[in-house]
């Protein structure tokens, strides 16, 4: 029995890390990073959410789903997020939709 799989298109899920050696990265720096990896991916990429784990602090800030994803996650994944940019290892998370 052969599995057959559909080859990647333009609109698979990536997961992107990124390692900025700068202890002072702020949020607005590492936004302008991730927005620039996410143009490499795709022409016109759309930011759905972010997570700040430096403060805690999250885009969009109501509840979505119960489960046991944050609800920033939820949200990104319910509009198609595809292309995740994890900066130091959750210090600045972005979930765009390539499109």
């Amino acid at each position: 029995m052969v599995q057959i799989k559909s080859a990647p298109d333009e609109f698979s899920a990536e997961y992107i890390k990124i390692h900025i050696a700068d202890p002072d990265l702020k949020f607005s720096k590492a936004k302008d990073l991730s927005k620039e990896k996410a143009r490499e991916r795709c022409k016109d990429p759309m930011l759905l959410s972010w997570y700040n784990g430096k403060t805690g602090e999250f885009y969009p800030r109501f509840d979505c789903g119960s489960g046991d994803k944050p609800a920033w996650v939820v949200f990104a994944e319910a509009r198609g997020g595809n292309l995740t940019i994890d900066i130091n290892d959750g210090e600045y998370i972005f979930i765009y939709l390539k499109l």
